[in-house]
């Protein structure tokens, strides 16, 4: 489980290395901000589309040999799309980085959750630290090496996978195939279940802002790729500590999908500033810092309701959710660049207004989502605070 975690955090660290410079990237190249944007997207649509294949492909041949594949595949991709001298070839292997992380992603959170010793709640918690420490080191990682070049990220991408490669090959144990052998069409069965599919359309929606934030933001600020990396560091450590330490006190607290829904409602206040004061680069440093606070509560606790909700093994579940929320989100990028060519208020205006379909989508099937909370232990303080007040 820990050595899982180990590579989570170098393959999260993927995710923020490249953002802080998009920005050199088009300049060097010529490109708009939304040619560049094909960087995410590609990388989103081939990663959900794949996310239907992992659960077939790790039955059969075991979780390890899943895991090292997609980790090989992330090093021949970052390293290739590091060496290339145009958008496309850069688009083009950032779909086979895609690929890998599909094969990586949904077999760790599988793995994790299966191999922890605690609850789902504590496993799903370890693996949210992960993402955020490896988003919150990859920008300031890929700022300090995006001054050197806009290459260095990519390449240090593919060292430090290779090193997760190490490190998941000689202590993770072997594990060999499951006596179910999962079937291509599992995932897509699944998203018969109403509660898997709302919270999937959900995370869809919330993913036209996120996006908007990670692949669009660069540009309004006008910055170095040393100081957009700060600035995403900053939002990386929020998420992280919102992710590990307060997303489980707010959701014994408040229930989960109460959580969810403040969470997400701050996220789109927070866009919807950025959309007002675009042209504020205090209004879009803070924004984009104070926003890892709401996407780490939200990161955690909707991860653990598709764990709970649907009656399928886990694999399957991460599967069939993962395709909703990364095939569609594929789409966010590429809007948002195009839309920032028009004005660059726009993307924002969009992104604010998606996280809040998000909302009014998953309240639809909040009776659903209640059994998420039917084991949450009982918050001791606040069951106090509730008896003194009952007895006033």
């Amino acid at each position: 489980m820990w050595s899982i975690a180990f590579a989570c955090v170098i393959s999260f660290m993927g995710i923020g290395l490249v953002d802080p410079i998009l920005k050199p990237i088009a300049e060097e190249l010529g490109a708009g901000p939304a040619e560049v944007s094909l960087l995410f997207t590609s990388y989103m649509a081939v990663m959900g589309v794949a996310m239907l294949g992992t659960g077939w492909l790790s039955t059969r041949i075991g979780a390890k040999r899943t895991l090292l594949i997609g980790l090989v595949l992330i090093i021949a991709g970052s390293a290739l799309a590091g060496s290339q001298n145009s958008i496309a070839g850069i688009v083009g292997f950032r779909a086979l980085w895609g690929l890998g992380n599909a094969l990586f992603i949904a077999t760790a959170l599988a793995t994790i959750v299966n191999a922890a010793a605690g609850s789902v709640a504590q496993a799903i918690i370890l693996y949210e630290a992960a993402l955020g420490v490896g988003i919150a080191l990859g920008p300031l990682l890929g700022g300090w090496l995006g001054s050197i070049g806009w290459r260095w990220p990519f390449y240090g991408v593919a060292v430090l996978m290779a090193v997760a490669f190490i490190a998941t090959s000689i202590t993770l144990p072997a594990t060999p195939p499951t006596e179910h052998r999962s079937r291509l069409s599992e995932p897509l069965r699944a998203l018969g279940h109403r509660g898997l599919l709302t919270v999937g359309v959900t995370a869809l929606l919330y993913n036209f802002g996120f996006f908007t934030l990670l692949a669009y933001t660069p540009f309004p600020l006008g910055l170095g790729a040393q100081q957009i990396g700060l600035i995403f560091f900053g939002w990386g450590v929020l998420l992280a500590l919102f992710s590990v330490f307060v997303a489980p006190r707010l959701q014994r607290r408040f229930g989960t999908v109460a959580s969810v829904v403040g969470a997400l409602l701050g996220f789109s206040v927070i866009l919807l500033a950025m959309a007002v004061w675009t042209d504020r680069r205090e209004v879009l440093v803070a924004g984009v810092i104070l926003a890892g606070a709401f996407i780490g509560v939200n990161n955690t606790l909707i991860t653990e309701i598709v764990m709970k909700v649907a009656p399928v093994e886990r694999s399957v579940a991460s599967a069939a959710y993962s395709f909703v929320r990364f095939s569609g989100g594929a789409v966010a990028p590429w809007l948002a660049g195009t839309l920032g060519e028009l004005s660059i208020h726009l993307p924002f205006w969009i992104g604010s207004g998606a996280v809040l379909a998000g909302v009014l989508v998953l309240l639809t099937a909040r009776s659903l989502l209640r059994v998420v909370d039917e084991d949450l232990p009982v918050d001791a303080e606040f069951e106090a605070e509730a008896l003194a007040l009952g007895d006033a």
